[in-house]
């Protein structure tokens, strides 16, 4: 009589587990990578003042940047309101710039600032050489509601200096 030998079962429990973990590996790497490609980067902090009615902004830069143009918008209408190139002033070159100031531009807007401004302005700076550039969309009431120290600007993340600002950026390759 042939009797039937029993295999030992612990290679298949092995052989499963493994294949079980690599399946889990595989899936979350391909999980980890459409996330990280969909979440976008933390966005730089760009910064504005409302006094009275002088509205300055400052945008981080290295110090090789020069900033080429800015154009303010109405958020909401998607109505250019102002656009000027070529700052005149070294503040103005390194991101900090007056809206609608024109003797601080070699050329500004012909647009005036309006008497009333949009619930949500839009600014947009274009780097001079390149096309890359940044910008950001203010709250213009959330701005005038929140006090902002002398010589800081208003983030979404709080009060900020110009030097806080471009220490966002990570400059090294510019020294």
């Amino acid at each position: 009589m042939n009797q039937y030998r029993q295999r030992p079962v612990w290679p298949f429990v092995l052989l499963g587990s493994v294949l079980g973990l690599g399946v889990l590996a595989v899936v979350g790497t391909w999980v980890y990578g459409v996330y990280s490609m969909s979440d976008p980067a933390t966005s730089l902090l760009v910064g504005i003042r409302i006094d009275g009615s002088r509205i300055s902004v400052k945008v981080p830069t290295c110090p090789t940047d020069k900033v080429g143009s800015v154009e303010v918008y109405d958020s909401d209408s998607e109505k250019l309101l102002w656009r000027a190139n070529g700052p005149k002033t070294t503040e103005g070159k390194r991101g900090a710039v007056t809206l609608w100031k024109a003797d601080e531009f070699l050329k500004p807007g012909p647009g005036k600032q309006p008497t009333a401004l949009p619930a949500n302005l839009d600014v947009s700076v274009t780097f001079a050489g390149v096309e890359d550039g940044t910008g950001d969309v203010f709250n213009v009431r959330k701005v005038k509601a929140t006090y902002v120290p002398k010589g800081q600007y208003w983030t979404y993340d709080g009060p900020r200096t110009a030097e806080q600002i471009d220490a966002q950026l990570d400059c090294h390759d510019s020294k």
